[in-house]
C-alpha cells in the first residue's frame, strides 16, 4: 500500500543526497584517474594525428603522379591517334591521286586510239 512506508520525508532525502553525493564522488575519483592518464593519451594521439597527416601526404603525391602520369599518356594517344589520322589522309590523298594518274591514263590511251582510228579511217577513205 501507498504511505505504508515508515520512514519520513526527511530521511528519504537526506538518503537521495547522500546516494548523489557518492555518484558525485565515484565521477570525480572516475576524473581523476583520466586526467593521470591525459598526457599519455594525448601522446598517442598526436602520434596517430602525424601518422594520419603522412598517410594522406604519400596518398596526395601518389595521386598527383599518378594524374600526371594519365596525362602524359593521354597526351601520347592523342599525338598518335592524330598522327594516325595524318597518315591515313595522307593514304587516301596518295590512292586518290593514284585513281586520277589511272584515270587520266585510260582517257589519254582512249584518246590515242580513238585518234589511231581516225587517222587509219582517214588514210583509207584517202587512198580510194
Amino acid at each position: 500500500m501507498k504511505g505504508s512506508d515508515p520512514t519520513k520525508f526527511g530521511d528519504r532525502m537526506s538518503d537521495g543526497a547522500k546516494a548523489r553525493a557518492a555518484m558525485l564522488e565515484k565521477a570525480r575519483a572516475k576524473l581523476a584517474a583520466l586526467n593521470e592518464t591525459k598526457p599519455e593519451r594525448d601522446a598517442e594521439r598526436a602520434k596517430i594525428a602525424a601518422e594520419r597527416a603522412k598517410r594522406e601526404e604519400q596518398r596526395r603525391i601518389e595521386k598527383e603522379a599518378r594524374m600526371k602520369r594519365e596525362a602524359e599518356e593521354r597526351a601520347a594517344a592523342e599525338a598518335a591517334r592524330i598522327e594516325a589520322e595524318r597518315l591515313a589522309e595522307e593514304e587516301r590523298n596518295r590512292a586518290a591521286n593514284e585513281e586520277k594518274a589511272k584515270l587520266a591514263q585510260l582517257l589519254a590511251d582512249q584518246k590515242a586510239a580513238r585518234d589511231a582510228r581516225y587517222a587509219a579511217r582517214k588514210q583509207r577513205s584517202g587512198k580510194r
